[in-house]
């Protein structure tokens, strides 16, 4: 008889219907991944779960009914809706503290905190309604990982062992806030657990607690929480849960990301047609006011201005370069200061630097296909897309080696690797890119190794089958255990 998997999938956001950052990427694409590996013997049931936020256009839904969840002397109203993405159910939660918080992400800790515990408060109950039971909770980074804590309480009053979960760590600095109150309210005990005393009362720490794996969203950035550097005051206990912890890279979706299909692009290629992706450097370099000029070293970076994107090093880089011949386009916003200084740099190198502070999709696929270099000097990155996507389009990744970028791009077979986070490394690391950049053939070696890389889902998210595969033994073998 052919096993069935069933997966609740949570997350704050997923393409198309609404993306921040990667998350949304991420979100968007694995839970398609994964019903796709569906065979006769084994059918893997992936159902998504997100946030009814405002800016989700509801005329396509339809409604998948109501009902409430305690939150103390008060019933909240859960109202669902459902759709579908290729074939797949997902599902749309809305409320109160979903509508009061309005944006995506706001910079207000304590309607966050309310509007992601309701939410997955919520989506725990949802299964019920909906007559479908899971057998994995997948929840993604603090804004989902409550879930974790809450259906293990669940497993302590119901006296039941059988849904596990796993919580994914895609960005572990963003903890959520202190949410000791709002899980009292809903009735939620506070454990008494092995984690810091400051981390007991947050949502991330806490799902981390109660999931039965952890899964960081690269090998790399799975042994980097376990050291001082980036385990953010958790790299103990993450020392005490390695038999959990596992580091799955993560994917992207090669479909929607295609030189040869990419309609943003001037003149579409492929690895044996290099000889038109310069007119994709023309097009960008008309149209963002540079210099048309072809034999110039042209360096793109498409990003969110935080100090984690190692913004800073890219721009004190660049600057010591001085007169070299190059040139440099940046689109991302952010951090005030951070644009602030890109705008400076701007003007004090009108001829060769454009800076566009805003979130552009088009844009961003132009300065894939048409750049030489992109640029991710991160001080840390749990994975990264950006780099996958870049070699995919023929730009050669210039990157520190931290994270999913140490994972991805091997220096001088596929991109330029440095180590230090400082303006010196990154800018020895550049120019070793400018010296290499004059000689053709190798140049186009570089690029080719780089774009016959598969970066699809197909290969992690097998590595996510064989977990839920292990999670659902675990699960077994805890039912038959008196």
């Amino acid at each position: 008889m052919p096993q069935t998997i069933n997966i609740l999938f949570l997350a704050a956001e997923a393409e198309p219907f609404v993306k921040v950052g990667g998350l949304g990427d991420v979100a968007g694409t694995l839970p398609r991944a994964l019903r796709a590996l569906s065979t006769d013997d084994l059918k893997l049931d992936v159902r998504l779960v997100l946030p009814m936020h405002s800016v989700i256009k509801s005329e396509a839904l339809r409604p998948a009914g109501i009902y409430s969840i305690q939150r103390g002397k008060t019933e909240l109203q859960v109202e669902a809706f459902e759709g579908t993405l290729d074939g797949m159910p997902v599902y749309f939660l809305n409320g109160d503290p979903i509508r009061a918080a309005g944006s995506v992400y706001s910079s207000n800790n304590k309607l966050d905190g309310e509007k992601y515990t309701f939410f997955s408060l919520a989506a725990l109950e949802l299964p019920r309604q909906i007559n479908w039971s899971p057998d994995i909770i997948h929840a993604n980074d603090w804004h989902t990982a409550l879930a974790a804590y809450g259906n293990l309480v669940k497993r302590w009053d119901e006296k039941t062992r059988r849904v596990s979960s796993l919580v994914a760590i895609h960005n572990l600095p963003f903890m959520g806030p202190d949410v000791s109150e709002i899980l009292e309210s809903y009735g939620l005990p506070l454990a008494n657990t092995d984690l810091p005393s400051w981390a007991r009362v947050m949502p991330m720490p806490l799902g981390l607690w109660a999931s039965d794996a952890i899964v960081a969203v690269s090998p790399t950035y799975a042994d980097e929480i376990l050291h001082e550097e980036f385990g953010c005051g958790l790299q103990d206990f993450f020392r005490n849960r390695t038999d959990s912890l596992s580091g799955i890279l993560n994917g992207m979706d090669t479909a929607s990301f295609d030189p040869q299909t990419d309609s943003t692009l001037a003149a579409n290629f492929n690895a044996d047609t290099l000889s038109l992706r310069p007119q994709n450097k023309a097009a960008l370099q008309e149209r963002v006011g540079l210099p048309v000029i072809s034999d110039v070293p042209l360096f793109g970076m498409v990003t969110r201005m935080d100090v984690q994107k190692g913004v800073d090093i890219a721009l004190r880089g660049l600057k010591m370069l001085g007169k070299q011949n190059w040139q440099f386009v940046l689109l991302g916003a952010g951090d005030p200061k951070l644009e602030a200084m890109a705008k400076k740099l701007q003007e004090e190198m009108p001829d060769r630097v454009r800076v566009e502070t805003r979130y552009d999709a088009k844009l961003a696929r132009q300065i894939y296909g048409g750049a030489d270099v992109f640029l991710m000097p991160s001080r840390y990155e749990p994975c990264g897309i950006s780099q996958m996507i870049s070699m995919r389009y023929g730009c050669i990744p210039l990157v520190r080696a931290v994270g999913g970028l140490h994972d991805t791009v091997t220096d001088s077979e596929t991109g330029f690797v440095f180590v230090e986070a400082k303006a010196k490394s990154f800018n020895d690391a550049v120019r070793r890119a400018l010296a290499l950049y004059p000689y053709h053939s190798r140049w186009a070696a570089l690029q080719k190794a780089g774009m016959a890389l598969d970066f699809s889902w197909s290969h992690s998210a097998r590595k996510y089958v064989d977990l839920y595969k292990k999670l659902v033994e675990t699960s077994r073998a805890r039912i038959a255990t008196p």
